[in-house]
């Protein structure tokens, strides 16, 4: 632990740390009267949060800020190969950086395990280094950037600290939203007194994503964790259980980071896009990721799928892009097969709908369309099992166990009563958001009413053991 968290620990949206760095920064930010001071106020409580992990890592995090904010004014600059030249840099800069904590052992280790396997033992050193937080999610927010300025779309950024803001905004810093320039840099300039309406909306929004984390997703986790540490041990039936709940702790662990960030943001006036959107209610699996982690299979939609040709150049192109799309995909989740093989897996059950990347939702009777619905879930949760395993092999181990109905024990880690309790409140949550998806409440009272039960509910039921959000690692 560096000395940095001594002083202050490392600030998960599930600590008591975030709660009150969240209220000193949203009341120092309202007590502010210009929009300058704003920025600057965000700009620096966002780098303390980011420091609150790692602190040397902000240097390279600014690294990368210096290179686009200066690229993105080249770029508008510039004619012809020129402005491509820059963008080049840009994306190699961040790509780069990426590439070398994220993805160096994993390919050393590959080949080194490639040369012993054909007899030929070499050993090219690994580097002894932790993944700067969030780095996936802020390295393809600052790439969009540049690529919509090449583009045309968005404007260049004169304003270093403006730039610097939009790149670390500290709510969806380290887990997304993936934003876009043209929906956040225009908010970060505009000044907009203080919105009761917002405030509203976006502390529910809050207590709605800390719920989801506290009290249903750190909950499975007990499961979960169980289930994956002793398969061999546990019956066909609790793996299954283990396997179902950690689709819904993947879920409520995600969209509840993505409710907190939006959110937080809200109530200081400013809207981050939504990131899910009832994702297992889809009937097929390209739906699936119409409606899961939006900002980013919509940034390899518009940022890869489609430069490539899309499904514009024939079916086999199609196939081609999709594949790439998809393994590209996994392999931005995590250095490991696991994450790799469940991005061609989803890539193939893609090709295999005849459906492009567009969102697909087919139309039928209310019983096709369950039984599709319930089909796509069972498909996604037994994908899961690769993206929670160790490695391939145990994934695999793992659903053949599934699948061979063995006997074994069926405790899953908690108790009846526990389990009974889990499976309510996902039911509630399920509802909640399916027949109330709006956070905005108009009356007081009610607002007030809902404050009171959700922290009420929480504090009883939540499971308080500080779990970093999953999806942190990335």
């Amino acid at each position: 632990m560096n000395g940095f968290s001594y002083f202050w620990p490392c600030m998960t949206f599930n600590s008591l740390q975030f709660l009150v760095f969240f209220m000193v920064v949203t009341l120092w930010f309202f007590s502010l009267k210009g929009q300058k001071g704003r920025i600057w106020l965000l700009l620096l409580a966002s780098c303390y949060f980011y420091m609150s992990f790692i602190p040397e890592y902000i240097l390279i995090l600014g690294g990368t800020i210096v290179i686009d904010y200066f690229a993105g004014i080249q770029i508008e600059r510039s004619e012809g190969s020129s402005r491509r030249s820059w963008l080049i840099i840009s994306l190699i800069a961040n790509i780069g950086v990426l590439a070398v904590f994220k993805y160096y052992n994993f390919f050393i280790d590959n080949i080194n395990t490639s040369f012993l396997f054909f007899g030929k033992p070499m050993s090219f050193p690994l580097l002894k280094m932790a993944l700067p937080i969030g780095l996936s999610f802020h390295t393809f927010q600052a790439m969009s950037y540049t690529i919509e300025v090449y583009r045309k779309n968005q404007p260049a950024e004169r304003n270093f600290i403006v730039y610097s803001l939009y790149v670390m905004f500290y709510p969806q810093l380290v887990a997304g939203p993936i934003e876009r320039p043209q929906n956040v840099l225009p908010q970060l300039k505009e000044f907009r007194a203080y919105d009761w309406d917002n405030v509203k909306e976006g502390l529910a929004r809050m207590l709605w994503g800390f719920f989801k984390k506290a009290v249903i997703a750190d909950r499975l986790a007990m499961v979960v964790d169980r289930t994956f540490s002793h398969t061999s041990e546990t019956s066909s039936i609790a793996l299954f259980i283990g396997a179902v709940f950690y689709s819904f702790q993947i879920y409520c662990d995600f969209s509840g980071y993505s409710d907190i960030a939006i959110g937080a943001a809200r109530v200081m006036n400013i809207r981050l896009m939504e990131n899910f959107k009832q994702p297992y209610l889809s009937s097929n699996i390209t739906t699936f990721w119409g409606r899961w982690h939006v900002s980013l299979s919509s940034w390899f939609r518009d940022y890869l799928y489609i430069p490539l040709g899309g499904n514009r150049k024939g079916e086999a192109r199609r196939r081609f892009n999709v594949f790439l799309v998809f393994l590209l995909s996994g392999l931005w989740h995590g250095a490991n097969w696991t994450f790799i093989v469940w991005g061609l897996l989803h890539g193939l059950f893609v090709i295999l709908t005849g459906n492009s990347l567009k969102n697909a939702e087919e139309k039928g009777s209310a019983i096709i369309t369950t039984v599709k619905t319930v089909a796509t879930f069972v498909l996604v949760t037994f994908l899961w099992i690769f993206f929670r395993s160790q490695n391939v092999a145990s994934a695999f181990y793992y659903i053949r166990f599934i699948c061979s109905f063995k006997q074994g024990t069926n405790y899953i880690g908690i108790s009846h009563a526990e389990f009974l309790f889990s499976l309510l409140v996902i039911a509630i949550m399920l509802l909640r958001e399916k027949y109330i998806p709006a956070h905005f409440i108009s009356s007081n009272k009610r607002f007030y009413a809902f404050l009171f039960s959700m922290i009420v509910i929480c504090y009883l039921f939540g499971v308080f053991i500080e779990n970093q959000f999953i999806y942190f690692q990335f």
